[in-house]
């Protein structure tokens, strides 16, 4: 194994020089390859104009910036120089940016456009150490004036590229002479945390962290040099990450797309992708949109479709069944689960060929026709989803990470996968279910999970007292979720005991924060914000009943009783009211931040119930107390 990602790179490169690495559109929209010596060449001049400004082994340097072919030549340059980029996409606040920069310390900042400079321009003074922006998009004469007004010097990402390549022709080698002289333990990246009290924590990970998963997942699933990886996640997220850097470990190709459906499937047509990375909201969508074809059809075509996805449904049941690929907590018989399936499984064959030959085979062609497997991360994919594409014969292979771990600590096998679960652990990874009081559960029981391996981080950058929180001195890292392992070790996920939400598209969004806001208002007693792998934000809502009884008396709202005050219209539109106006951008979130949807509680949480005795809400407890309301939340 390679000592760092850019010696593996730089290996890769001169070992199979012709393949192609990356497939990325010109202006007409045409996919153009680039191969691994021609990437190699284009890395290397840019950390030469890099290095020509001034950036040095241990610097830390930002990169604000979306998908692109850039992104990851400005990585590897950066890497390959020994410094550590902060990443971040071009959703980032000025907030954000203003402190993931000025808490790193950044001189340099590698950025998109000039949208990403002005934000940066408009609190220059929050980071007195950046000094200089390299942009990929050329800036206007008046962002420019502008950013040197505030002491910040902008330079084009070409110029910066040729300087590079001047610089390059007088001392060849000095790209692959620096990065030879890195060490695994080096930290490569310092990924923010998303979220809106003004604190993010940086997760340090270094090289070893990521080089470890590019020997382990070739292991767990089939891959093989010269296939293509569609690439439509976040580059700079740890799980785009991980994925690049595993395509050059076997010489695969990543071409770029969006995770739009206009745009997405096209793409699987022109460039016919082997692998996809993905998001469970984006299968979601792939399956809402096949779904959304069929009823439009109408007639016959709906009610055959209908009738082969069911027979398809129950044929992958019994298949699984008897191949063992159903999770086992200590409640199945291996000898009745292969003999149980035989009867079905022959009367099914039949129906579920005509199945695959009248309507799989159709769906599958839409994905290219060489789609090997997508994986599922980010987020817990919904079993509706998981089903169909295990019906359908389109292989989804769940994984299991966090940022803290680079990301992935688990992975469902592509030739032995568990439905339900997120596989076991890792090569070189280990798993244990904790109870509260920190004792070992074992199998089959519920309980936090923890994880020891090679990819966890290093810490939390410059705050010591979060890194102790979560990772204990023998190198545990509590994830904060909830989870139960199977007989055989297969993990299957249950919940988060931590507070952090992720969306179905993978947004990670901290709600003590919207809460607190929220409870701002003189109407709102309480409230907890929920949405864990689900499309939308939603929230409960303990109104302050003193207040909300006076305000109905002011407006001449009807008062029966204080349970039929709260659901009348006028009181519901009242708190909407409230809400709408405490959580926007104009308060300083995003848009995936808002509550789209709440329900008025009457009684307030008490500690020992909701409430610990610190008065914080247990996360857990409400989502089971109220499991029946928070479900029609999100119902349709």
């Amino acid at each position: 194994m390679a000592e760092t990602l850019a010696l593996m790179f730089i290996e890769r490169a001169k070992a199979r020089p012709d393949l192609v690495m990356q497939y990325s559109k010109d202006e007409k929209g045409v996919f153009q390859p680039t191969s691994y010596a021609e990437l190699l060449e284009e890395v290397a001049r840019f950390a030469a104009g890099l290095a020509g400004l001034g950036l040095a082994r241990g610097d830390r340097i930002g990169l604000i910036a979306d998908n692109r072919k850039e992104w990851l030549i400005s990585d590897l340059a950066i890497i390959g120089l020994g410094a550590a980029d902060v990443p971040r996409g071009c959703d980032a606040t000025e907030q954000e940016l203003s402190y993931i920069l000025s808490w790193s310390e950044c001189a340099i900042a590698v950025l998109e456009n000039e949208k990403q400079l002005a934000k940066i321009v408009a609190r220059k003074a929050e980071m007195p150490a950046l000094k200089k922006a390299v942009l990929f998009d050329a800036a206007s004469e008046k962002a420019v004036s502008e950013a040197k007004a505030v002491g910040i010097e902008t330079l084009a990402f070409s110029e910066v590229f040729a300087a590079g390549a001047a610089r390059r022709s007088s001392k060849p080698g000095e790209y692959e002479a620096e990065a030879a002289l890195g060490r695994s333990s080096d930290v490569a990246t310092i990924i923010y945390t998303s979220g809106t009290t003004g604190e993010p924590k940086g997760v340090m990970l270094s090289h070893a962290n990521f080089l470890h998963q590019t020997v382990v997942l070739p292991e767990i699933i089939d891959l093989r040099p010269g296939q293509i990886w569609l690439s439509v996640l976040p580059v700079w997220h740890s799980f785009e990450r991980i994925v690049q850097y595993a395509i050059i470990a076997v010489y695969d190709s990543i071409a770029y797309s969006k995770p739009i459906g206009a745009v997405m499937l096209p793409d699987f047509q022109a460039i016919r992708p082997h692998w996809m990375a993905s998001v469970p909201r984006i299968w979601e969508s792939v399956k809402d949109g096949i779904y959304k074809s069929i009823r439009q059809s109408g007639g016959a075509k709906k009610a055959l479709f209908g009738f082969f996805v069911g027979v398809g449904e129950s044929f992958a049941f019994f298949r699984n069944m008897m191949l063992g690929r159903l999770p086992d907590f200590g409640n199945r018989s291996r000898i009745l689960d292969a003999v149980l399936p035989v009867v079905p499984l022959i009367l099914l064959a039949p129906l579920r060929g005509l199945g695959e030959v009248l309507i799989f085979k159709k769906i599958k062609t839409k994905l290219g026709g060489r789609f090997k497997a997508g994986i599922s991360g980010g987020g817990a994919m919904p079993a509706s989803v998981d089903i169909f594409f295990d019906t359908i014969g389109v292989q989804i292979l769940e994984g299991y990470g966090l940022t803290e771990t680079a990301p992935v600590i688990g992975l469902r096998p592509q030739r032995k996968p568990v439905m339900g679960t997120v596989g076991p652990a890792i090569r070189g990874t280990e798993f244990r279910i904790l109870d509260e009081s920190g004792a070992d559960v074992g199998t089959c029981r519920k309980g936090v999970v923890h994880v020891k391996g090679p990819q966890v981080m290093l810490g939390y950058y410059k705050k010591p007292e979060l890194t102790a929180k979560v990772l204990s001195p023998d190198g545990w890292l509590n994830t904060g979720d909830l989870g139960m392992l199977t007989t055989n070790g297969f993990l299957k996920l249950t919940g988060r005991a931590k507070d952090t939400i992720v969306l179905l598209g993978g947004e990670n969004i901290e709600p003590l924060p919207i809460e607190q806001r929220i409870c701002d208002s003189p109407y709102i007693k309480q409230a907890i914000v929920l949405g864990q792998d689900k499309r939308f934000l939603a929230a409960l809502v303990v109104p302050d009943q003193d207040m909300v009884t006076a305000w109905a008396k002011e407006n001449t709202v009807p008062i029966v009783d204080y349970e039929a005050l709260l659901a009348q219209p006028e009181v519901k539109e009242l708190i909407d009211y409230e809400i709408s106006q405490a959580v926007n951008q104009k308060t300083g979130f995003k848009s995936f931040e808002r509550i789209f949807r709440f329900d008025l509680l009457a009684t307030p949480f008490e500690v020992g119930k909701e409430l610990s005795a610190k008065q914080e809400i247990k996360r857990h407890v409400v989502a089971d107390l109220y499991k029946h309301r928070i479900a029609k939340l999100f119902k349709n």
